[in-house]
């Protein structure tokens, strides 16, 4: 009969026990386009062969410097640092829940040396007054068995937070390594800007210095010479103001990669190049793409894991515990037969009334899930705005540079004429400036055209995941975060 008990009772915990696994997770809808909207003409999706390359996307640009300002990145950047930092930490939590997987042992000795008194209440006039009491080596041995679930869940809880915390690295890597390639082509656009402007500069010395002549000669008036001379200075001012923004920019940069912008410069390097063909993908692709998503993904997962952690605190906790050792009054027999001891034993626990308060975690636990699983959807809309923002941009871009050009050949035209017209004595020199000015300001539209391309091209790499997928989230055991995201 004992035997059928016992029987009975583990079919009941193993009953019990499988009531508690669960809930079973799936990743949270989602609605992903057939197509990329804003794909501009001639660009198709990548093939397989297509991709960008893992981890240093920014070499597809080809520019020896950039790429080396991006490696400093990766070994330099403080940012980058605290996010490995931070997943270190969830990766050791991991590796704490999981013990409670295994009994806890402990070993230890006591000792005392004890006076009792005579006039207690039992004292004997037979019982020693003075005695020791040694005890060593006493072993204990504590553990919880997961029958219904909450270890696992824990476990499993963190696990995934873990990788959400990979993600979390893998996102900041992507976006300083973005901001970066950001301000170094803006930088390069302005060191364009200031190239134009100090050639401006140089041309309208020649203008004035021609106009001073024919103003010696009686054939230009000192209006002329004034409005050359505004015009130079003016353009100077220009060439002036431009070093601030690159000031800020080359500052900007020593912060990323981690050095003090006292001791940092980047030489002048006028900005010539044209974005390069980037392979968008299909937009299905873009789930596994973006580390940010993968890790709003797998706090979904988390989330899903605290829910069954709340219902197991609805279940008995069953605890086994034992202890052993030797205790006597002297060293001497301290280890002999007589002198050991042992207990072993068992309990169960369960909560019979809490005034609603699991039902409270439970209820908290449900709300989580949605709240996270609504915001991987939001994620996910915010990734594909994101990327039609950009190819737009690139689109749009790139048929505003062809229409800036075919301005700045019809306004340098305008000023050939004009200074015919004014060497010949038909105009004044007021529509020379004029058309110069305006011939500048197409020629700088057309230099910051080419920068904002070269800017959207990074975005657009960057709102693609930069070549990252989700392949390569740590798994089931967590383990280090692979060289590309530490710098180690």
């Amino acid at each position: 009969m004992s035997s059928l008990r016992l029987a009975a009772l583990s079919a009941a915990l193993v009953t019990l026990a499988g009531c508690a696994v669960g809930p079973h997770y799936s990743r949270p809808s989602a609605v992903v386009p057939p197509a990329y909207k804003e794909l501009p003409q001639g660009m198709k999706p990548a093939e397989p062969a297509d991709q960008l390359a893992r981890g240093k996307w920014w070499e597809v640009y080809g520019d020896p410097q950039l790429n080396a300002l991006e490696e400093k990145v990766r070994v330099s950047n403080q940012s980058l640092k605290a996010a490995v930092a931070q997943f270190e930490q969830a990766r050791a939590l991991v590796r704490y829940q999981r013990a409670d997987f295994y009994p806890t042992i402990t070993a230890g000795a006591a000792g005392s040396r004890n006076h009792i008194s005579r006039n207690r209440a039992v004292a004997s006039s037979f019982s020693p007054t003075n005695y020791s009491d040694i005890q060593m080596p006493v072993v204990g041995v504590s553990y919880e068995p997961d029958l219904f679930g909450r270890v696992r869940h824990t476990v499993e809880a963190a696990r995934t937070s873990a990788q959400a915390s990979a993600g979390d690295v893998e996102n900041v890597s992507l976006s300083i390594h973005a901001a970066l390639a950001v301000d170094y082509f803006q930088l390069r656009s302005l060191d364009a800007e200031e190239e134009l402007l100090n050639s401006s500069v140089a041309t309208f010395q020649k203008a004035l210095d021609l106009t001073q002549n024919r103003y010696q000669g009686g054939v230009a008036s000192a209006v002329d010479v004034a409005q050359a001379q505004t015009q130079l200075e003016t353009t100077r001012a220009q060439a002036t103001d431009v070093q601030v923004a690159r000031a800020q920019y080359e500052h900007a940069i020593a912060v990323l990669i981690g050095e003090p912008a006292s001791s940092f410069s980047i030489e002048n390097s006028p900005l010539k190049e044209t974005p390069p063909a980037i392979p968008v993908g299909l937009p299905s692709d873009l789930l596994e793409r973006r580390p940010d998503i993968a890790a709003a993904e797998r706090r979904v997962a988390s989330a899903n894991e605290e829910v069954g952690l709340a219902r197991a605190a609805y279940f008995p906790t069953i605890s086994l515990s034992g202890n052993g050792g030797f205790e006597s009054t002297s060293l001497t027999n301290l280890l002999s037969g007589p002198s050991g001891f042992f207990s072993a034993g068992a309990s169960a626990l369960v909560t019979v009334f809490d005034v609603g308060r699991r039902r409270a975690v439970t209820e908290e636990s449900h709300a989580l899930l949605d709240q996270t699983a609504a915001n991987y959807r939001e994620d996910v809309l915010v990734a594909f705005e994101e990327v039609e923002d950009n190819l737009a941009a690139l689109r749009i871009l790139a048929q505003e540079a062809e229409t800036q050009q075919a301005a700045v050949a019809a306004a340098e035209h305008s000023v050939q004429l004009s200074l015919n017209r004014y060497k010949g004595g038909v105009a004044n020199y007021l529509e020379v400036t004029t058309n110069q000015g305006i011939a500048l300001s197409n020629e700088r539209v057309a230099v910051q055209i080419r920068g904002r391309r070269m800017v959207s091209s990074v975005q657009l790499i960057q709102a693609l995941g930069g070549g990252w997928n989700s392949s390569e989230m740590p798994g089931g055991k967590i383990p280090n975060l692979p060289a590309s995201a530490t710098g180690q």
